[in-house]
């Protein structure tokens, strides 16, 4: 991580604008929050990836939340490259009054440099991979794959300088570390992955419970227990083992890999409203 920050602040003055990839089902808590110093004033397009994943309608109230900021974004899905061709006419739009400038110097063949940043697992590679129009930057589901900053030459006079992703050293905010794990920034292999699922299941009882009893043709009642839960998704699902014990460990290995991969439906776990003072 402190390597990581060196290289941000050593190159922050080589690029003309910073793109911030976030994850659209949980926008605040996948902002790391050290970037406002690092990047200071330089101009930043805020991108919102994996919306495919997420609730439209919240993640469109989140575009505007950025907007009565003064901040650019853009709701994107790098997977299958929904609105990714618009991210280079927002980034040229942003940065019109420099590239007017360098015109006017005759510097208007200069590329647009770029600095690319996010959380682990957040979807910056494919992102880079779907404007490149090749497989440029290493791509896995998992955190931490991109080691170090690595420059990419893409179409139109723009040049992108991937970092890699990174965490901040403490979570001031016990749901924001839960969020984090929730969609796999955070290593699965340091969880607790049945006390995980369990936090999970608690969140989304109060924020889309229907999408748990619709998905595994379970009913839930007020009376249990977040774990008694998990074990009839793992009753449904047919995790039993040896004398018909319910395997809880590979019900919540499966019950986060589907939320992650969207097989839960479109469900975003923070809404702008409740940011808008921070």
């Amino acid at each position: 991580m402190a390597k990581t920050r060196r290289l941000m602040a050593e190159s922050i003055k080589l690029v003309d604008a910073v793109i911030e990839v976030t994850d659209a089902r949980i926008p605040y808590s996948s902002r790391n929050p050290e970037l406002d110093k690092l990047v200071g004033t330089k101009p930043r397009i805020v991108v919102l990836n994996k919306c495919d994943t997420a609730d439209d309608a919240v993640t469109s109230e989140w575009v505007e939340y950025y907007k009565s900021r003064g901040i650019a974004s853009l709701a994107v899905d790098c997977k299958n490259g929904k609105n990714v061709n618009k991210l280079l006419p927002l980034v040229k739009e942003v940065l019109k009054d420099e590239i007017s400038r360098r015109a006017q110097r005759g510097m208007g063949s200069r590329s647009i440099r770029l600095m690319i940043v996010g959380i682990p697992n957040a979807g910056k590679s494919s992102l880079i991979n779907k404007l490149a129009g090749s497989k440029r930057a290493k791509v896995e589901d998992r955190p931490g794959v991109t080691r170090g900053k690595q420059w990419v030459l893409i179409s139109d006079g723009v040049e992108l300088l991937d970092m890699p992703g990174v965490l901040w050293p403490k979570f001031t905010d016990e749901r924001v570390g839960l969020y984090l794990a929730f969609t796999g920034a955070i290593k699965d292999d340091i969880m607790d992955m049945e006390s995980l699922a369990c936090e999970f299941i608690s969140a989304m009882r109060s924020i889309n419970p229907d999408a748990l009893t619709q998905r595994y043709g379970i009913e839930i009642n007020p009376e249990m227990t977040d774990y008694e839960v998990l074990q009839a998704i793992g009753r449904k699902r047919g995790f039993l083992v040896s004398g018909g014990e319910i395997n809880t460990e590979r019900a919540a290995i499966m019950l986060l890999d589907e939320f992650r991969s969207g097989k839960l439906g479109k469900i975003s776990l923070e809404l702008a409203k409740s940011f808008k003072d921070a």
